[in-house]
């Protein structure tokens, strides 16, 4: 099984707009919208697939010093997703809007569509996107400066085609292609509140309706782009019952709910240009050490922080399903786990071919023994994961502890994907470069 099954699928179905708050006294007459959810599952033989920047086979992007964000945001935002894998948020693009399920992903840059012109019957409201139908859509022309090879932090293979256009191609580790042109368009979440044309890659020659939303800190994602000061999302704990599909929010703006937050100041490299292991856009995060149960393990501060190769990094990526660990931290919680549960271990088993501490048994019983699992960082900040849903169920009645090795799969870093981000708010402070956590019901976050 390919590193890139671990990707989860996390649906959001978006009706159109339905509400807008009145403004708050805040700087820019700051916008609040809230959007309904309807449910959409997938059958269980879709293919998933890892989409971790950290696992893009294209070159890593270059640096280029961050701008500082405003402290306001222009608009706030409200949506909701869908618990199925991977987190999955639907937002309206171009004039009149669209509404495109795009997958929610810090880690990294780029945010695409799937483009495509609709045939003439009427096609379901989550459809690709038909740039012939947008007022506000354009391209980018070949001698476009975006098109021109090393563009700082936007490395991606350009090249002319046949229509004189910008064409990407974009590739990740599992051999999924993503390709199409360069374009202008913007979202819009109202008649009066729409980020101002962005840059975004329109996909032609994928096998999924879904696009990417790139959140990083790279000065072309979606984030950085529209010049939002935060962004936030809740994740929900997974349920086995058929049917049930547990529903999380996501923000763009201020989260109401982010007075009770913990928050950590994330590590800036001004000389990550020489790093050659490190993504220098990434969240990365000053985590202190991994607890598990009373017992905090043996494991060196330095391991979880960049060497002067850049390799050690700890980000935190909500398009990861599982959390990946370098060797010398996932030889100290594995051990502690046989110390624990070894003889329950499920034999000459490895899930994904990284993740090696996976059981038959009951995930409950299991569960109790092994005990609750904690992500220190500074300032007292925690990411604890109560031992009730510390095993992924992986199938074939086997469950697995969520870790993996990273060198498992070529890369030499920390990751804490969204299996460890569940009932969790995680809230990114652009203007402040912090992350903040809380504790939160996501399921019933989005109320």
């Amino acid at each position: 099984m390919a590193a890139a099954a671990l990707c989860t699928i996390l649906l959001l179905f978006l009706p159109f707009i339905v509400s807008q708050a009145k403004p708050t006294p805040k700087q820019n007459n700051t916008i609040s919208f809230s959007f309904p959810l309807t449910s959409l599952r997938f059958s269980s033989d879709i293919k998933a697939r890892t989409l971790n920047p950290s696992l893009v086979s294209v070159s890593r992007h270059g640096p280029s010093p961050r701008q500082r964000l405003p402290q306001s945001s222009s608009y706030n935002y409200k949506t909701t997703f869908k618990y199925s894998m991977a987190l999955i948020v639907a937002l309206p693009i171009g004039t009149p809007p669209q509404t495109q399920q795009m997958v929610l992903d810090t880690g990294s840059q780029l945010s695409w569509i799937q483009c495509h012109k609709k045939a003439p019957r009427k096609p379901p409201p989550t459809a690709t996107f038909d740039p012939s139908l947008s007022s506000s859509f354009s391209v980018l022309p070949c001698n476009h400066p975006l098109c021109k090879p090393r563009i700082p932090d936007f490395t991606l293979p350009t090249s002319c085609d046949q229509n004189r256009l910008c064409h990407y191609s974009y590739f990740y580790a599992d051999g999924t292609l993503a390709e199409g042109n360069l374009v202008r368009e913007k979202f819009t979440f109202s008649r009066s509140q729409s980020t101002p044309p962005l840059i975004l890659g329109c996909a032609t020659d994928t096998s999924d309706d879904k696009g990417i939303l790139g959140m990083n800190l790279g000065r072309f994602s979606f984030a950085s782009q529209s010049r939002i000061s935060k962004f936030s999302y809740c994740v929900p704990t997974r349920r086995a019952e058929t049917g049930v599909s547990p529903t999380g929010s996501f923000y763009l703006g201020e989260n109401p709910n982010s007075r009770g937050f913990r928050y950590i100041n994330l590590l800036v490299f001004p000389q990550s240009r020489t790093m050659p292991n490190m993504d220098p856009f990434a969240y990365t995060l000053p985590m202190q050490g991994i607890r598990i149960g009373a017992k905090k393990l043996a494991i060196p501060v330095h391991v979880f922080r960049p060497d002067a190769g850049g390799s050690g990094q700890t980000m935190i990526d909500s398009g990861s399903e599982f959390t990946y660990l370098v060797d010398e931290a996932y030889n100290k919680v594995r051990e502690e786990v046989v110390r624990l549960v070894g003889p329950r271990l499920k034999k000459g088993y490895v899930y994904g071919e990284v993740a090696d501490m996976c059981f038959d048994g009951n995930p409950t019983e299991i569960g109790r023994l092994i005990g609750d699992m904690a992500f220190e960082f500074d300032k007292g900040a925690e990411i604890t994961v109560d031992k009730q849903r510390i095993l992924a169920d992986v199938g074939g009645g086997v469950h697995c502890l969520g870790i993996g090795r990273s060198n498992m799969l070529g890369i030499a870093s920390n990751i804490i994907g969204n299996f460890h981000q569940q009932n969790l708010w995680v809230e990114f402070d652009l203007a402040n470069r912090r992350v903040g956590f809380g504790k939160a019901d996501c399921s019933r976050a989005a109320v």
